[in-house]
């Protein structure tokens, strides 16, 4: 036998509710329980919700939320009252999500069945089982209403809500809501109404003798209590209404802030007295969806006008000879949807390609305005063939005049990250400004993500002459750089190690996918449903916008390359030694594949001497190199520390208690193999690894 028909004969029903569409399958004995035909059917949740007592549905409504929450069983009482609102049974209702199917196709499952030994009530308060307790149920069911229409945030979510509604022991069986526009009354949604009803009330003017142009030109409400009242004073609409099936009508106006935004149509089944019970819970549905539809359009003005003006401060990325762009903006989603981040690409006089990615201080319409002065200037500085890091010192030096000349508070003063690169398509080389903003990364052909550090100096906005460092660093043509806001790695609740994690398993996800896929692919790591399920160790980290741009060799395409090399360059200058930590964060990365994590640790045990070895004993900066080449398993992995001091390093014989003197000693234990370099410019020491087969085969 089938599950169905066993639970049958106990006298439980079986019913499925698709939260996503609103509809409710119920199998013969459920629909019986409720009070209507004993046969299996599918059926609006408005017309179950009408057949339940209204306090009985807001306490269970509760518990399935929390269910929901929790991934457990939710159960409950429930008062089931017929077409007056007198209970007529009590029923125990069990029920639970589906886990099978996505989020936002919610589906729930339960069952049913009747409570024949007991005289208490399903739901709060006292009274007797059997008795009617309109007023109660009805202020529960208001404030049920008056909750989801708070929370809809568009019209169609309004409209959405208004249809759900089951008033109790009056449900309406169609609705429709209208606008006006002009001196029009528009239709703008409806349900339960075949399209042909509705077709020749879509646009009416507001003098014409219609229900709804009355109600809403003269701000009273219209009862038509039965067919022969609405024939007799409406006859001209009546043309048109008298194929609808309904028995009665209520047509009110919508009234925000005083003024008339619409008209609300309520249809009913069979005739309605309109008692002045009901009439004032039609009113206050009224007055609650008016404020609702009026709230959401100003939501959706207030969205367009910030994405339209946010689209027009963002520039279109325009074809970059030698090179393929993509770029990204992602507002936040909180308050304004307009900020600071910025991004730009465009052309120099000198025929190399310039791009900026900035973040002016705060999300607000200052920030804003301040963002898009600053694109424009350096733009303008830009094109007047500045170096990068002139372009960045007059930049800053604009900002701080604005500063001054806007904010009449010095605490009111706003700063801006910034990275400014010049890019030579010719030679693939790219020069790097930096003003306090992240380092940008570089994804290499097998998939690594790896960080290219550069000199920086202090944000924008901060001192009037500032100096910039400049770098230099070369793309491979089959290699991605990506510079973004760090919005991009920290929103989720990400710190900058977790969220440059998430980014490089975004880029290996894409191997061989042209470049605007793989922005959307980045997008979608961030900010798509599957972010929520890996978020990051601070969780009580706010949102940012996101800004980003993705720079690769033109025609060039990111393929599987297992045995493609990988590269790193980092400079540690004498007054920032801090930076040593860098480059063994940057080393890991590049190893994050090797075979062995002891020859790793040894690894950045020998970067760290020999960086050391330039910092103690020389006055120049130390310029790290390390290359990574062969097939796995047989990977050689070859460290350069270049300095400009001609002075070779010699072994040493440190006593007992000497400080130093060790280096090269360590260096002869850890490496397959070291040396020294002399150069013309100074010297280069080298120290080699060497992956073996046994160790990978070991690992496995």
């Amino acid at each position: 036998m089938r599950t169905e028909e066993v639970l049958s004969g106990l006298g439980t029903g079986v019913w499925r509710w698709a939260a996503h569409t609103d509809r409710v399958a119920l199998d013969a004995q459920t629909a019986r329980l409720l009070g209507l035909p004993p046969v299996q059917v599918s059926i609006h949740a408005s017309a179950v919700r009408a057949r339940l007592h209204g306090v009985d549905f807001i306490e269970l409504n509760g518990i399935l939320d929390l269910a929901l929450a929790e991934g457990t069983l939710a159960e409950g009482r429930l008062r089931v009252v017929d077409a007056q609102g007198d209970v007529v049974r009590v029923v125990r209702c069990r029920m639970r999500a589906l886990e099978s199917v996505p989020v936002e196709q919610t589906e729930i499952v339960g069952t049913v069945q009747e409570v024949i030994d007991t005289p208490e009530r399903a739901g709060s308060g006292d009274g007797p089982l059997g008795t009617s307790d309109w007023r109660l149920s009805r202020e529960a069911f208001l404030l049920s209403a008056g909750r989801a229409l708070a929370e809809a945030r568009s019209t169609d979510q309004v409209l959405r809500v208004a249809a759900s509604l089951s008033m109790p022991g009056f449900s309406p069986d169609g609705m429709a809501v209208f606008a006006v526009e002009g001196d029009d009354l528009l239709l703008i949604g409806h349900q339960r109404q075949r399209a042909e009803e509705a077709e020749p009330f879509r646009a009416v003017s507001l003098d014409a003798a219609f229900p709804a142009s009355e109600a809403a030109r003269t701000g009273r409400a219209v009862y038509i209590a039965g067919r022969e009242e609405y024939a007799r004073r409406f006859p001209e609409a009546w043309r048109h209404a008298r194929t609808v099936p309904r028995g009665s009508w209520a047509f009110l106006p919508l009234v925000a802030d005083g003024r008339t935004v619409g008209a609300w149509m309520a249809a009913f089944e069979d005739a309605v007295p309109f008692t002045p019970d009901e009439r004032s819970v039609l009113t206050t549905v009224a007055r609650m969806l008016a404020q609702a539809l009026s709230d959401a359009h100003v939501h959706e003005s207030e969205r367009e006008l910030a994405d339209g003006l946010q689209r027009s401060m963002m520039p279109a990325v325009a074809r970059v000879p030698g090179f393929d762009v993509a770029a990204r903006y992602v507002p936040s989603g909180g308050g304004l949807q307009i900020g600071g981040d910025w991004y730009d690409v465009f052309a120099l006089p000198s025929g190399q390609t310039a791009l900026v990615i900035g973040d002016v201080q705060g999300h607000d319409v200052r920030a804003a305005g301040l963002m898009s002065q600053l694109r424009i200037a350096i733009r303008a500085y830009a094109s007047e063939g500045h170096r990068p890091d002139a372009v960045l010192a007059r930049a800053s030096g604009f900002l701080t005049r604005l500063n001054e000349r806007q904010a009449g508070d010095p605490a009111d003063a706003r700063f801006a990250t910034c990275l400014y690169l010049q890019a030579d398509p010719a030679t693939g080389t790219l020069t790097v400004a930096r003003a306090g903003h992240l380092d940008p990364a570089v994804a290499l052909p097998d998939g690594t993500m790896i960080i290219h550090p550069s000199e920086g100096g202090l944000p924008l906005g901060i001192e009037a002459d500032p100096a910039y460092p400049v770098s230099e660093h070369k793309i491979d043509p089959d290699e991605t750089m990506l510079l973004c806001t760090d919005g991009l790695v920290e929103t989720g609740g990400h710190d900058l190690y977790s969220g440059q994690a998430r980014l490089g398993a975004a880029f290996s996800a894409t191997l061989g996918a042209g470049l605007e896929a793989v922005a959307d692919a980045i997008v979608d790591a961030v900010t798509g449903p599957g972010s929520y399920a890996t978020r990051g160790p601070h969780s009580g980290r706010s949102q940012d916008d996101i800004a980003f741009v993705l720079l690769r060799t033109a025609g060039a395409t990111r393929l599987a390359h297992p045995e493609s090399e990988r590269h790193m360059y980092l400079a540690v200058p004498q007054s920032e030694q801090q930076r040593i930590s860098d480059a063994r964060h940057q080393l890991r990365g590049l190893l994050y594949d090797w075979a062995t994590a002891d020859q790793i640790d040894a690894a950045e045990l020998a970067l760290s001497e020999m960086i050391a070895n330039v910092m103690m004993h020389t006055d120049s900066t130390a310029n790290v190199m390390a290359d990574l080449t062969g097939p796995p398993g047989r990977r050689v992995l070859r460290m350069t520390i270049a300095d400009a001091d001609g002075n070779l390093p010699h072994r040493r014989h440190p006593g007992e208690m000497a400080s130093s003197g060790r280096g090269v000693l360590l260096l002869q234990e850890l490496c397959d193999g070291w040396g020294v370099e002399p150069r013309g410019d100074g010297k280069a020491i080298w120290a080699e690894f060497r992956e073996h087969e046994e160790q990978v085969n070991a690992e496995r």
